[in-house]
């Protein structure tokens, strides 16, 4: 193991439903069962280091009056039973068949279907030609005579039918009396009579001749719309239809004709094919922030549609560049020395385009620019991650002329977790305490007191916020606002410290040191289900969607379906504690106590015909200590370490220099 510190953040129970802090099933340390008297010993050199890990004798009791509680159905399970439940059968997949494989699928005797088609044919013409008059029946005798003057292949005959057509030595001097009669006639019908006509005609043609009929048949039907519809002004219409086309169907149609490629560029094309893009994929969205050309969107005369017509191909460049990067470990690497007063270490962070908001170990909440990467104390003297200013700097102030805050004190145990939007800062402490800070002027405007001990984790989102304990239970709460939260249901079913939380409109997930995943109700906070499988304790999870991903002391990660509560995938990697784990669409990154952050193809994990061996796209080495926590979207990853660091991944902007500088591990 990297460090030999207790982690204040997570617990677990061992094969005796003792508690204790989590630890990694290395290969190289066996797991140590204590006795009650090492366990005191243990206490006493933890509080004289000033650590604030408690005693692992915890007791089950929830000290709650006045608040409804709810408890998992399956509380009285024996869930430290050395043969762990074995997992659930994994789906079978069944195996492609093609219709290509099916027995007299491919009926490669053409003949005999047409054989079949003239034959009904035949029969049909028999019995309809008594019906018709003289004229009617000199037209398809004109008809059959062609056809059976001819004994090309029907491709041949397709190719020249115009040739045919020029071929006056084909057509008698009766047939085209009779044609020419049969014509004033049939323009002498109604519509509808003609119609009619037409239809019992094509009934009585074979199928070479229907392809004859459907050649003549398909130039008079298609219609250029695009030059058409701005004649009759529609112009809007045609740049509506165009404006669904994907790239290459887009140039494609710019070399249609000279008329499309102006209604292309008049009407903005490809500057309305960017603005979509970047509408729904945060890809798009990042870059447009990113490089500045999200400026001249969605606005008209801004540039002209040539301008984004050679930005489409530069974004898609810059695009693959990026993921290129991540598969092949290319970045370049920020570092923020955090410089704790105390005791060293970064428990918790969240970042946006402007700032980092850390959690300390040191009691403090600090706030880092994304520009600078400084973090300007109360007093205003700045504290830089890498070079020393003069304590006579003026302190800078944001875009309203603020004065900015950089630390928050207040909470007099560790900062294990925290969470931050528009509006406030939420931190959950070691002191048991959460407490609720205005985001824009640092003021500590509410404190909860609830948990009997240590607060390991918390998530809030619409109103509704869910907090965990060391004391093994979980708290729901709903915030009218800042200043109001009230305690809406106490959760309690497991037999370990939750160390974490997570949860959306249809469900709450929580998991313990108890080696398993509990599933909750939103709405009702009513007990689902228990995902069991881990070996050893869960440190870590996130659930979106109907995916959950979590990290245990096993070293493992595991894949899960929340409704059926099968395991879908392990990965295995890492040789210590699996402490973080983040996912999107694309990808999975966890970071462990081996000070190693691994990045993950989520889409080839939830394909079983993957190999295990293909999962693991990189291994990045840079944290000097345990990795505590890290957060990721397209283009960066931001960790915090044990060792008192923040560092930044950034794979958007890597140079040549960064490529040939990395040191990574694969």
């Amino acid at each position: 193991m990297m460090d030999s510190d207790p982690d204040e953040c997570i617990f677990e129970t061992d094969d005796h439903g003792h508690e204790r802090g989590m630890v990694s099933a290395s290969p190289h340390r066996p797991m140590e069962v204590q006795n009650n008297n090492n366990r005191a010993n243990q206490q006493a050199e933890e509080e004289s280091s000033n650590d604030e890990a408690m005693d692992e004798n915890l007791s089950a009791t929830v000290h709650i009056s006045g608040i409804e509680v709810s408890i998992a159905h399956d509380i009285n399970s024996e869930p430290y039973n050395n043969q762990q439940q074995q997992m659930r059968q994994q789906q079978s997949h069944s195996s492609n068949m093609y219709m290509s494989d099916l027995p007299g699928a491919n009926f490669r005797d053409h003949s005999f279907h047409h054989m079949l088609h003239h034959k009904s044919s035949s029969s049909q013409s028999s019995t309809a030609a008594a019906r018709h008059s003289s004229n009617e029946v000199s037209m398809i005798d004109a008809a059959s005579s062609i056809a059976s003057s001819t004994h090309r292949s029907i491709g041949e005959q397709q190719g020249s039918r115009n040739d045919d057509d020029d071929d006056s030595s084909l057509l008698s001097e009766k047939y085209v009396e009779d044609r020419d009669n049969s014509i004033t006639q049939f323009q002498n019908w109604s519509e509808n009579e003609q119609v009619d006509f037409v239809q019992n005609l094509l009934h009585l043609m074979c199928h070479y001749q229907h392809g004859q009929v459907n050649n003549v048949l398909k130039p008079m039907l298609q219609r250029d719309f695009v030059s058409v519809l701005p004649q009759r002004g529609l112009t809007h219409v045609a740049e509506t239809i165009l404006s669904f086309l994907d790239a290459k169907s887009l140039c494609s149609a710019e070399s249609v004709c000279h008329e499309w490629y102006r209604v292309i560029q008049e009407g903005h094309i490809w500057r309305r094919l960017i603005e979509r893009n970047v509408r729904t994929d945060s890809l798009w969205k990042g870059l447009s922030e990113r490089r500045g050309w999200g400026q001249y969107l969605f606005k008209r005369g801004s540039q002209k549609d040539s301008y984004y017509h050679q930005l489409y191909p530069r974004i898609v460049a810059d695009i693959e560049k990026i993921e290129d990067n991540w598969r092949r470990g290319n970045f370049h690497l920020d570092k923020i020395q955090c410089r704790s007063d105390n005791s060293k270490g970064v428990y918790c962070l969240q970042y946006d385009d402007e700032k980092i908001v850390s959690g300390l170990r040191d009691n403090t909440i600090k706030l880092w620019d994304r520009k600078t990467l400084e973090n300007t104390k109360n007093t205003g003297r700045p504290e830089l991650a890498n070079r020393a200013e003069p304590a006579s700097l003026p302190v800078p102030r944001d875009r309203q002329g603020h004065q900015p805050y950089r630390v928050l004190t207040g909470h007099t145990g560790s900062v294990l977790c925290l969470q931050y939007d528009n509006n406030v800062i939420i931190t959950g402490s070691s002191d048991s305490t959460v407490r609720v800070w205005d985001v824009k002027t640092g003021e500590a405007i509410n404190t909860l007191v609830h948990h009997c001990e240590a607060v390991l984790h918390l998530r809030f989102d619409n109103g509704l916020m869910v907090t965990c304990s060391k004391d093994r239970s979980i708290a729901v709460w709903d915030m009218i606002s800042a200043r109001e939260i009230n305690m809406r249901r106490v959760l309690v079913g497991h037999r370990a410290a939750v160390n974490v939380v997570d949860f959306d409109d249809k469900y709450i997930v929580s998991a313990s040191g108890d080696r398993t995943i509990k599933v909750w109700v939103t709405s009702s906070c009513e007990f689902v289900r228990t995902l069991n499988g881990h070996k050893r304790g869960i440190a870590c999870l996130q659930y979106r969607d109907s995916l959950v991903v979590s990290g245990s002391s096993d070293n493992t990660i595991r894949l899960w379906d929340i409704e059926s509560g099968a395991c879908l995938r392990i990965l295995e990697g890492h040789e210590e504690l699996v402490r973080c784990i983040r996912f999107d669409n694309k990808r999975i990154v966890s970071g462990a106590y081996d000070g190693k952050i691994k990045v993950w193809d989520l889409q080839a994990a939830l394909d079983q015909r993957s190999p295990p061996h293909n999962l693991c796209i990189q291994t990045l080495m840079k944290h000097t200590g345990r990795v505590f926590r890290l957060q990721f979207d397209e283009f960066q990853i931001v960790s915090s370490s044990h060792d008192d660091s923040i560092l930044i991944w950034d794979f958007l902007n890597v140079s040549d220099m960064n490529e040939n500088r990395n040191n990574l591990v694969v």
